[in-house]
């Protein structure tokens, strides 16, 4: 899924569990295309792979910006049965560009490295829905230099969702948190409504974004299709906007994939 805030690029892969023979089929849940979170963690000794590219553009006052996000590795690694470890880098692109003047500035390099955990806290039981909390820390001494930050940035999010019917679900995050240097905390939520057109083929629309204390809000629009090839694989595509005056397009496409026991 996507985030407000992209994250990740490949990381070297470290052994981290020895992993049994697999006795049950276990549903393919991912954390993109979209930037709502899913409260469900990695099965116990899995590893899932969430990984694509993005591209972002916004005009104001002749100058342009566009983004280009590449490698957007997220790498969840199951702990426990309702606990599992995040790891993510991000390497983009940004292309500032001032319309009739030929003047151009280009950052580029690694984000900080993300590190974290998901735990579920709740299992939906009937009118009760499922509850997840995510914890994440954005290390900036592992970021490229353009985008090294003085202090470590935090965010904490609660995920939740609800079964609506055999095919419908609806999900949304309610977040708070610290990073980019800012002056103060930024408050984040996010909506998002799935619909299962058949067992492989999904789609869904998103509304999301973020309150900075000390700045304005900045809303954001998405709607996606999700395709599962296998069980353990999933592609995804997305296209969306800014709400507010923020962002004149997304598109992102993406592969999520769970390595079998």
């Amino acid at each position: 899924m996507k985030k407000i805030k992209r994250i990740t690029s490949t990381i070297l892969f470290i052994p981290f569990l020895t992993l049994a023979q697999e006795t049950e089929k276990t549903e393919l849940i991912t954390d993109r295309p979209d930037a709502t979170e899913s409260p469900n963690s990695v099965p116990q000794n899995h590893i899932q792979i969430e990984t694509g590219l993005y591209y972002e553009s916004f005009t104001e006052n002749d100058i342009q910006n566009e983004t280009k996000g590449y490698n957007t590795t997220l790498l969840r690694f199951g702990i426990l049965q309702n606990l599992e470890f995040r790891l993510g880098w991000d390497f983009q692109e940004i292309h500032f560009s001032q319309n009739n003047k030929g003047l151009e500035n280009v950052l580029s390099g690694f984000s900080p490295l993300l590190i974290g955990a998901k735990v579920e806290i709740v299992q939906e039981d009937k009118l009760l829905p499922s509850i997840g909390l995510l914890v994440h820390a954005y290390l900036p001494f592992l970021a490229s230099t353009d985008y090294r930050l003085q202090t470590t940035g935090l965010e904490t999010i609660f995920a939740i969702s609800h079964t609506l019917s055999e095919k419908s679900s609806l999900g949304y995050n309610l977040g708070v948190a610290w990073q980019n240097d800012a002056d103060g905390i930024e408050y984040i939520y996010t909506l998002a409504y799935g619909y299962s057109v058949t067992y492989h083929f999904g789609i869904y629309a998103e509304v999301y974004g973020n309150l900075p204390e000390n700045n304005r809000a900045l809303h954001f629009a998405d709607v996606g299709i999700t395709y599962l090839v296998k069980d353990n694989l999933q592609l995804d595509a997305t296209v969306g906007r800014g709400i507010t005056d923020n962002q004149d397009i997304l598109l992102s496409a993406g592969v999520s994939y769970r390595i079998p026991k």
